[in-house]
């Protein structure tokens, strides 16, 4: 049997990727299609995705490292009349101090200047950090008669460390502002610029500056530069996917199933989906179905974002949006839909018309982003150890255990949550006058959405029937329910009204599709649960729970 290959867990240096052996996914006729067709190029992405490997890769084709791409597209590059070595700059933003303050980030960028002098063996005088980039790129093509290449990854770190502080904000994007506006001044010792960044804010200075930048970000020519198409994994991690079948006693097809359930769904044009390169390398690794790249991509500031807006899991499901719904000048003026897909925790899911529909990419972020929203926003402990146990309980067709978890979640919540919900129901029925206003279902809703999704449970809303639309239906392992979710005032309303909610699931015909499919699975099991909140209690009043 063959050796596979050593999987680069943590490895963004392409030079160490080929040297030493490790498994490379071949993306080098993108980056050859990208010096033919411009001179300025900008790709946005989240955290985790390639973009420093990708800027590593393009630093060993402009200097020369002919050696290192062999079997790969990029090795005909080298032998064209035309191909020159050139000198590389090469600048990681996500290096520097942000931590600090402003004075900390300028000599931090000083730093990484005099770093790429030394290894350029240029000369560059102390000054303010834009004075010394212009003076670094031009002695530099002096130097070596040949124009520089420009790599910055990750442009934008600095700015999106301080988004939890606005002085602190407003002052880093001065100074990157007239750091990055040096680039146009320079322009006449450029060969080729490409950076990278999470987001795209032409406050920042690099946008307004180069407007001549071919932002590829969306482009569907390089909607596959980065992460792992199903044709990519299939043939690059082919060893890999026998190898854990066969421990795992399942077939070929139910393993890459599970896989593309956790990890594929990244869409960045709304047509070729993609499977994230960090989760997959981590899951071929450790053989184990966990949320990595959410775990070690995710900052702080994310949680301090949900708190600051309010934000609801299902309320970016399906959300359609126009194309240029993540074109803003500033951060701090960027849309909730605008930041999360920036930051890679929505996706394109697909198109309608101009527009542009939105989604969670996959298991893996839907459940983690479900779980970080509850905590988030009301600081529940041990959310993740009470979405383990109703996963196993329900993929057992124990629908006895969504009840009593989510009545532990309902307990869990500050008073000040409900009073702010209460205070909502009576702002509306004051507008209504003497229309009486039902007591809003959707809190208790998405409450009951975020917990079934934090716990990998397949979870969908108001999924129509030829008599209506069903509030929640799940499935884990084959086990399927369908929830009709009521709130009424007091314990007697709350046991009518779970009466009610059961009756409705039947006479609607709600689960009637199942009906086949339960006569013939090998673990047949549809639930029918009729459930109700007592808005004066907070708790679940009744409940009934039968089998279709």
């Amino acid at each position: 049997m063959n050796k596979l290959p050593k999987l680069p867990i943590g490895i963004q240096t392409f030079d160490e990727i080929r040297k030493e052996g490790y498994l490379y996914v071949d993306k080098t006729k993108y980056l050859v299609d990208l010096i033919d067709s411009g001179k300025t190029c900008f790709l946005s992405r989240p955290r985790r995705f390639g973009k420093s490997l990708t800027v590593s890769t393009f630093d060993a084709l402009f200097s020369g490292k002919k050696e290192l791409f062999e079997g790969l597209y990029a090795r005909e590059f080298f032998d064209r009349p035309e191909y020159k070595v050139h000198p590389v700059i090469h600048l990681d933003m996500s290096n520097l101090t942000t931590n600090m303050g402003v004075d900390e980030l300028r000599v931090s960028i000083s730093g990484q200047l005099r770093e790429n002098a030394r290894r350029l063996k240029v000369d560059i005088e102390a000054g303010a950090p834009g004075d010394a980039f212009f003076n670094l790129i031009s002695r530099t093509a002096e130097k070596y008669s040949f124009k520089a290449v420009l790599l910055i990854d990750e442009y934008d770190k600095p700015i999106l460390d301080c988004l939890h502080d606005i002085r602190e904000l407003d002052a880093a994007r001065n100074v990157l502002k007239d750091f990055y506006t040096r680039i146009k001044s320079a322009d006449k010792y450029l060969r080729f610029i490409f950076m990278t960044g999470i987001s795209k804010f032409s406050k920042m200075g690099v946008f307004s500056a180069l407007n001549n930048l071919n932002d590829i970000s969306m482009d569907a020519r390089y909607a596959t530069m980065l992460g792992y198409t199903e044709k990519e994994l299939l043939f690059n991690f082919d060893g890999y996917i026998d190898e854990m079948a066969a421990a795992c006693g399942e077939s070929r097809e139910s393993l890459v199933a599970q896989i593309r359930d956790y990890y594929d769904g990244f869409s960045f044009d709304g047509e070729n989906k993609l499977y994230n390169p960090f989760s997959t390398l981590n899951f071929f690794e450790k053989k184990k179905f966990l949320n990595y790249w959410f775990e070690s991509a995710t900052p702080s500031s994310l949680v301090e974002y949900v708190r600051r807006h309010d934000l609801e899991v299902e309320s970016f499901r399906g959300l359609e949006v126009a194309e240029d719904f993540t074109s803003v000048t500033e951060i701090e003026r960027a849309t909730p839909e605008s930041f999360l897909f920036q930051s890679g925790y929505l996706t394109v899911r697909g198109r309608h018309g101009k527009n542009l529909i939105l989604d969670y990419p996959n298991n893996e972020v839907l459940s983690s982003v479900a779980a970080l929203f509850l905590y988030g926003k009301f600081e529940i402990p041990d959310i993740k150890a009470a979405a383990n146990n109703l996963e196993a309980a329900l993929g057992e067709g124990q629908a006895e255990d969504l009840i009593k978890t989510y009545n532990s979640l309902l307990a869990s919540l500050p008073y000040d949550i409900y009073e702010r919900e209460e205070q909502k129901y009576t702002r509306a029925q004051e507008r209504r006058k003497d229309v009486p206003v039902p007591y809003a279902e959707s809190f208790y809703h998405a409450l009951l959405f975020a917990l079934l999704w934090s716990s990998q449970v397949n979870t969908t809303a108001e999924n129509h029937s030829y008599r209506g639309r069903s509030d929640i239906e799940a499935e884990k392992n084959g086990h399927r329910y369908v929830v009709e979710l009521k709130v009424a005032e007091g314990k007697e309303a709350a046991e009518k009204a779970a009466d009610e909610a059961i009756l409705q699931i039947r006479k609607k015909g709600y689960a009637d599709k199942y009906a086949s499919l339960t006569a013939t699975c090998a673990t047949p099991s549809t639930t029918l649960i009729g459930l109700a909140v007592d808005r004066t209690r907070r708790r679940v009043g009744g409940y009934r729970i039968e089998k279709l």
